[in-house]
């Protein structure tokens, strides 16, 4: 069974850090090209095939746009569990088509470690559900979330379990 959490007040916040780690890197070699540009431009007299150094511009406006996105993925969340359910942003347009799910519409939690994913079941039976991808959240944080939204589907001892410790 899951364990009780203590504060079911307060909400959790899941962030994309994981998918921002690649903007941030993708920054990195913007900027790493923007410099090899300008730097490469101070000989341009000795050989005039070497860049104008307004080219820089180029690989600098691609790191603003880098970085702008990583803060983005960083700071903003993809997943709140909050007490009135779990509400889910997604990478497009988060806050004109984040969805809000009850705890009350969760019948059965399901985590495939493998594939990172977090099944959602709606009824019994398994038919109709939602499946959520945990790879934008980082491998550690993933049993924390299976464990929070256990602890809130499984209230009632008289229900199954479908975390991972309990198949």
């Amino acid at each position: 069974m899951a364990a009780k959490l203590r504060s079911p007040e307060k909400e959790l916040r899941f962030t994309r850090s994981r998918q921002a780690l690649g903007f941030w890197m993708l920054a990195a070699v913007c900027v790493t090209a923007a410099v090899i540009i300008l730097s490469s431009a101070v000989y341009r007299e000795v050989n005039p095939a070497l860049p104008h150094p307004l080219w820089a511009l180029l690989p600098l406006a691609g790191a603003l746009v880098s970085l702008r996105l990583a803060l983005h993925l960083t700071r903003h969340a993809y997943l709140i569990l909050t007490p009135l359910g779990m509400e889910i942003f997604p990478f497009f347009r988060p806050a004109a088509e984040m969805r809000l799910i009850t705890w009350q519409e969760i019948n059965s939690v399901e985590l495939d470690e493998g594939s990172g994913r977090l099944t959602l079941h709606y009824n019994a039976e398994k038919t109709s559900g939602l499946h959520l991808s945990l790879r934008p959240i980082p491998p550690d944080q993933r049993a924390l979330l299976a464990k929070a939204v256990s602890g809130r589907v499984f209230r009632d001892p008289n229900l199954p379990s479908t975390t991972p410790e309990n198949p």
